[in-house]
């Protein structure tokens, strides 16, 4: 049988079944940018590799998916950092004209090369720890000029990089200055223009907002919702973060692909959210960096069954972190996770929270040929460490 590339004397961690679905002496191949076997080296059929590897015993997972960032941005929010160590809330930051719009008027400033070459950095350490798969939102132009661009940036991130970006309208983030004391105006103006006009342009995958307090309440989150079904895109959500505005509930009965944050989760929200199917996508970056105390209920959602996925929210004001190896650690530390629910949260659940389960997340037959390649003597070795890459090998569509 005849296959571009074939990997042997490997051990796999496919994510497909029980226990991470571990194989040891193992084989993958590939074919035209597709895996066509992932299993027993015994039980391969009889291959002609163009090119053989022999892995050395090293192990195999699906690529790192990264389902939660701000990677495109202008200018850094440091300054609002050490605001926080002498006390300042977020929310004080915020309501004093920094946090969101800080970045904002940084962005607006920013042309569209300038977005590409400072997000370089970030997807690149992305990339250097096995990411084959970022999503990547908008929500700091407020406009619909500086929205459009951050979405043409980000889909520009992927024509030049070897990773597939995924990307999100977050016109709904903040409330620009333009619509100060108007949020039901600033909504309108999504709805009729601003959304339409990124859908005609196919520059989002999905639509999510920021449904909070100092953000959007639930009836105008689902004012976003309707309209992003009608131009028959999937939503998602920043929820329950800091309070409980029940926008997990409002996302699920919108069969939103995702509910992000969740600190404030209540139990309806858990149950809304297991009948749904929506992904729960913790951040525990964010948690730490904003000392946060309160713990998303994980005991609940494991107990319903809800996946559970975890990105690192990369974002200048509440999680400048571009480590996915980090964030599985801190998921561990931080929310008491296990070693496979860590690993299950940047692979196949992270591909569930982006929709795209069916293609990338776990190392099956037919799926993209998208995986890491680690030198590790076990799987846990990726969640236990802290600031080290052991990353040997990365493979993006078959490459």
């Amino acid at each position: 049988m005849q296959c571009d590339r074939l990997w042997t004397n490997a051990r796999l961690a496919t994510m497909a079944g029980p226990a991470l679905g571990i194989i040891e002496k193992a084989a993958l191949a590939i074919e035209g940018g597709r895996i066509v076997y992932a299993g027993p080296a015994a039980d391969a059929p009889r291959f002609a590799p163009r090119e053989s590897i022999d892995c050395e015993g090293r192990w195999i997972t699906p690529g790192l998916v990264d389902c939660h960032t701000h990677l495109i941005h202008g200018g850094d929010r440091a300054h609002e950092f050490e605001l926080r160590l002498q006390g300042a809330s977020y929310e004080e930051i915020a309501r004093a004209g920094g946090g969101i719009l800080s970045t904002m008027r940084a962005t607006r400033a920013a042309t569209e090369a300038d977005l590409v070459a400072t997000a370089f950095p970030r997807l690149d350490a992305l990339i250097a720890e096995g990411a084959t798969t970022v999503e990547v939102k908008s929500g700091y132009g407020l406009n619909l000029l500086t929205e459009a661009r951050m979405l043409r940036a980000a889909r520009h991130l992927g024509q030049v990089r070897p990773v597939s970006i995924a990307t999100t309208f977050l016109g709904a983030h903040a409330l620009p200055p333009e619509y100060a004391g108007d949020a039901d105006g600033y909504i309108d103006h999504i709805v009729s223009h601003m959304l339409p006009a990124i859908a005609a342009e196919g520059l989002a995958d999905a639509v999510d907002a920021f449904c909070e307090g100092i953000g959007f309440t639930p009836a105008q989150t689902e004012r976003i919702f309707n309209a992003a079904h009608a131009h028959d895109l999937p939503v998602k959500l920043h929820a329950e973060q800091l309070s409980n505005q029940h926008g997990a509930a409002l996302a699920a009965r919108h069969q939103a692909l995702s509910a992000d944050h969740l600190e404030h989760l209540d139990e309806a929200g858990v149950a809304a959210m297991a009948q749904s199917g929506t992904v729960a996508t913790l951040l525990p970056g964010a948690f730490y960096f904003m000392r946060e105390t309160k713990r998303p209920p994980i005991a609940a959602l494991r107990a319903a069954h809800v996946p559970i996925a975890l990105a690192t929210d990369c974002n200048p004001g509440t999680s400048p972190l571009t480590s996915p190896l980090l964030v599985m650690n801190m998921g561990a530390t931080l929310f008491r996770l296990t070693v496979e629910e860590c690993l299950l949260g940047v692979t196949l659940n992270a591909a569930r929270a982006l929709g795209r389960s069916g293609e990338i997340g776990t190392l099956e037959a037919g799926k993209r040929a998208d995986f890491a390649i680690w030198s590790i003597e076990r799987p846990a070795e990726l969640v236990y460490r802290m600031g080290f890459n052991p990353l040997h090998a990365r493979v993006w569509n078959g490459l």
